[in-house]
């Protein structure tokens, strides 16, 4: 799964959430995804700006499906976590047991941990509560260039 796929698959109350979320504690990221919805609208900025957050939040949630966003998806999807949902990523990436620094990798290309525990830490993380945003931390984490883990992928598609 690539990260355009993340925001395919999203659903548009999700989308709504994530947007306001990002509105809030991430005002720079929140205008470039506008802007970049704007773009592939071939509108302006502005328009989407004066739009409600429910049409603003469905019409990012278009731009980023598409196979050519794929890296502005990436780069929401990081600043998501790594800036609104910090305390999420950083249970996930110490429950798999990789090294970071404040939810930064210190490896540019995890190695994959043994199947078992990958399975057993991935059902752990996304049963222990509901949150919407866990089976999303799972998905965005999948879909990053530097992790090639085939059972997390094939774990998540079981789930979709």
């Amino acid at each position: 799964m690539r990260s355009f796929q993340v925001f395919s698959s999203m659903s548009p109350e999700q989308a709504t959430r994530m947007l306001g979320v990002l509105k809030e504690k991430t005002p720079g990221m929140y205008v470039q995804a506008l802007v970049a919805a704007s773009a592939a609208m071939k509108a302006r900025p502005r328009f989407l700006q004066k739009q409600p957050v429910e049409k603003q939040a469905q019409a990012v949630r278009r731009a980023m499906a598409r196979v050519t966003s794929d890296a502005a998806a990436s780069e929401i999807l990081a600043v998501y976590f790594l800036e609104c949902r910090k305390e999420l990523l950083v249970e996930w990436l110490d429950s798999i047991g990789l090294a970071h620094e404040d939810g930064i990798l210190e490896a540019d290309a995890p190695p994959q941990p043994e199947d078992a525990s990958l399975k057993k830490a991935a059902n752990a993380f996304l049963s222990a509560v509901d949150d919407a945003d866990r089976p999303l931390l799972l998905a965005a984490f999948a879909a990053q260039d530097s992790v090639d883990w085939p059972v997390l992928e094939s774990l998540l598609a079981e789930r979709s």
